[in-house]
């Protein structure tokens, strides 16, 4: 298996955000998708920045993907999203229908986790226009994607969103601005004051969701480094982490040492917990309840 490094899904300041990816020239990652895929209003890094450390990060070693906006809004967004998909050195990670559209037939790109896969039929249409590899639906069973991978006819990588805040919905409505009583085209860039987005609770005080502009996210943390054996078995290509403001490099650490079964998966479970924003929570996979955590082998000791 490969690991890979989603695009950032919060908006952090530029300096911070090529502090970062300075740091992931050095990481222990195959793949870094590049992009900003939430909201166009999030401009401190311009697409020619992106395809810029797309370069430089290409030449420390690394695949880089560019990754496409998931809610296109505007004429502005259609042509940032043009020149993406004719950029002639990078894959593109597709995240919206329009996206494959422009790609459909041209070039090889990523089927994003937003275009919905959920049977074979639909996975082999993209595979037909090009998609050589597919991000599972964040909400997939693991015996879903075994239906899946069982009745394809095409050979196209997949890959699963292995840890993060899952992305659950996008909105043309902005909460972290109605949140402070803002319109949407006059938000004052709030989302720069929660660099893993807002958290909100229930009236109980029990965690609820995580609130990240445009887009709506668990309030746990999804995370599948103690299934890596069952990930390996089920015939996955690629694993992927996405982005939070601290440990990011730790916690691909920790799941490169797993992959290479230098860490049990009991080890890395214990110490990925004291880095994570939450707590765990793997229940999609298991075909439960989101916000659930089952552990693979309960018995195993670290």
């Amino acid at each position: 298996m490969k690991l890979a490094l989603g695009p950032v899904l919060y908006y952090w300041d530029r300096d911070t955000m090529l502090s970062f990816y300075d740091e992931m020239a050095d990481a222990p990652v195959d793949i870094i998708y590049l992009g900003e895929t939430v909201c166009s209003r999030r401009h401190l890094l311009r697409l020619q920045d992106y395809l810029d450390m797309a370069e430089r990060l290409a030449a420390a070693g690394k695949e880089v993907v560019i990754s496409t906006q998931t809610l296109i809004e505007s004429e502005y967004d259609v042509k940032t999203l043009r020149k993406i998909a004719e950029n002639e050195n990078f894959r593109v990670e597709a995240n919206d229908m329009g996206a494959v559209r422009l790609l459909a037939n041209k070039m090889p790109f990523v089927a994003g986790s937003t275009l919905n896969i959920f049977n074979p039929q639909t996975l082999d249409l993209l595979a037909g226009l090009g998609a050589s590899r597919w991000v599972m639906p964040v909400e997939m069973s693991r015996e879903a994607l075994a239906s899946v991978l069982r009745n394809r006819q095409s050979g196209s990588e997949t890959e699963v969103f292995a840890y993060g805040r899952l992305p659950l919905a996008f909105s043309a409505r902005c909460f972290t601005a109605r949140h402070h009583n803002l319109q949407k085209d006059d938000c004052q860039f709030k989302c720069l004051d929660y660099e893993d987005g807002l958290a909100l609770k229930t009236r109980e005080g029990q965690p609820f969701l995580t609130l990240n502009g445009i887009q709506t996210q668990s309030a746990l943390v999804h995370n599948l480094i103690g299934e890596l054996d069952t990930l390996q078995d089920a015939g996955i290509d690629v694993v992927r982490v996405s982005p939070q403001a601290h440990h990011t490099g730790e916690i691909l650490r920790l799941f490169r040492e797993g992959m290479e079964q230098r860490l049990t998966s009991a080890q890395a479970l214990a110490q990925i917990e004291g880095l994570m924003p939450a707590a765990s929570c793997n229940g999609y996979w298991h075909g439960k309840p989101g916000l659930d955590f089952i552990r693979n082998n309960p018995l195993a000791t670290v």
